[in-house]
């Protein structure tokens, strides 16, 4: 069995950010309206459809710089700023001879990456809650990346399981 000092041994939870999960009051915490504006992760209310966030799959074609582990980082920090939301982390990692993963965890959720850089292409997930304004990501990747070729797929996560008739 696996108490705290072998979880602080393994490193889980140190210089991440990441905190023991507060199970206090979950009862209370899953029958709150998830419209309730004083929430900080309301749910979106858009053109009839109550959602949890807006996720764009954005496929980066015949783009240059994807090799560039600076480059995307400062592309994530102009997409969290264009979008108006909140960076909490930005986690790189390139590969040998080339290719870029990373992601940058956001208060209103993520951006991610995976690229290969041999044929232009970048696969880039936005998905973001509340205010923030994910469409805008679309045009910082390409100017990010030389590009007009970006290819956009939209998903209203969390769409059909709160509707309009239930929230009113």
């Amino acid at each position: 069995m696996m108490d705290g000092a072998n979880l602080f041994q393994l490193g889980i939870g140190l210089e991440t950010g990441a905190h023991a999960e507060d199970t206090r009051g979950c009862e209370a915490a899953q029958t709150r309206d998830v419209l309730d504006d004083t929430r900080d992760d309301h749910f979106i209310r858009r053109d009839g459809k109550v959602f949890a966030g807006t996720h764009l799959i954005i496929e980066v074609v015949d783009g240059t710089g994807l090799d560039d582990e600076a480059r995307i980082q400062q592309a994530f920090r102009d997409c969290v700023d264009e979008c108006g939301a909140t960076l909490l982390h930005i986690h790189t990692h390139k590969f040998s001879p080339q290719g870029v993963s990373g992601v940058a965890v956001l208060a209103e959720s993520h951006i991610s990456v995976h690229t290969w850089p041999e044929i232009g292409y970048g696969a880039f997930d936005v998905f973001m809650c509340g205010d923030a304004e994910p469409w805008r990501a679309v045009d910082v990747l390409s100017r990010a990346f030389d590009t007009p070729d970006v290819r956009v797929k939209e998903l209203l996560r969390g769409d059909g399981l709160v509707n309009e008739a239930e929230a009113a």
